[in-house]
């Protein structure tokens, strides 16, 4: 008793496919080779990646998908683990005039697009997920500095 240690932390990752005004998205490239690159540099002690999907940039379109995809990582069973771990979900988005990383700390239940996503939608004050509330509806996180110590590994690596 007691020898087990700790359940894994899985991270699955996400990105967006190439979207209006960003031709090649550099989530892609980061999400598409991550494994590979991972499986190179190895993982924290502890640590386990899980799924790397690149999804479309679409609104409507790319919830069966992400669904999907959700779904998937819930029902596999961690290959290191014979315990159910902690599961941390890292979606890179991207802002094509953004000079620097940010990690959103907020979401707003709305969606409004200036363009139409790669499906051809373009909502204006739509909920994103209507059974959740209206548009004012805000999620936040508190990340803790703690929380953040993983980040220097990978971008060190």
């Amino acid at each position: 008793m007691g020898s087990e240690g700790l359940p894994a932390v899985t991270i699955h990752v996400t990105g967006f496919k190439k979207f209006h005004g960003v031709a090649e998205n550099p989530t892609e490239t980061i999400v598409s080779n991550l494994k590979e690159y991972m499986k190179k540099k190895g993982m924290p002690k502890g640590m386990v990646l899980g799924s790397c999907s690149v999804l479309e940039a679409a609104g409507q379109g790319g919830v069966s998908p992400l669904y999907q995809i959700l779904q998937s990582a819930i029902n596999s069973k961690d290959s290191e683990s014979s315990s159910p771990g902690r599961i941390i979900w890292l979606h890179l988005g991207v802002n094509s005039g953004a000079t620097r990383f940010a990690i959103e700390h907020q979401a707003v239940n709305e969606a409004t697009f200036r363009c139409p996503d790669e499906m051809g939608w373009k909502p204006q004050k739509v909920p994103i997920i209507p059974s959740d509330g209206g548009i004012s509806r805000v999620r936040e996180v508190y990340l803790g500095f703690n929380s953040l110590l993983l980040f220097p590994y990978f971008l060190a690596n």
